[in-house]
């Protein structure tokens, strides 16, 4: 009966490290530049399911960033320190637009990119 339960405990112990440790994984983190109507990069894949910071900075005035298909709607502030950040995530394959959603000059309309979610983190 001893050994029963040093071997459950044993598991136990496994399945909690085992837990703690994926839950410890980091994130990947993607940072755009907003600058004279443009996103750089300006293209993002991930695959279905990953979880992704943006870290958005802008090298001249205020823009902003909306995602289709998502409640993330961000004011980045003017250059220099000031970054904003957000998490997503996407629940479906395809393509995901965004662009500048602040009115920010003569180019404002060219101000886009596109976020591509795969079946899996392999791109082909």
């Amino acid at each position: 009966m001893k050994n029963s339960w040093r071997l459950l405990l044993g598991c136990v112990a496994v399945l909690l490290t085992m837990l703690h440790g994926s839950a410890v994984q980091e994130r990947r983190v993607v940072r755009i530049s907003a600058e004279r109507f443009s996103f750089t990069p300006s293209r993002i894949e991930l695959a279905v399911g990953e979880q992704v910071d943006l870290v958005v900075t802008s090298d001249d005035t205020a823009h902003g960033m909306r995602i289709e298909g998502t409640d993330v709607d961000l004011t980045i502030p003017k250059r220099g320190p000031g970054e904003i950040r957000a998490t997503v995530s996407f629940d479906k394959a395809g393509r995901y637009e965004f662009a500048c959603s602040r009115m920010c000059g003569a180019g404002h309309n060219y101000m886009r990119g596109e976020i591509i979610v795969r079946e899996s983190a392999d791109p082909r």
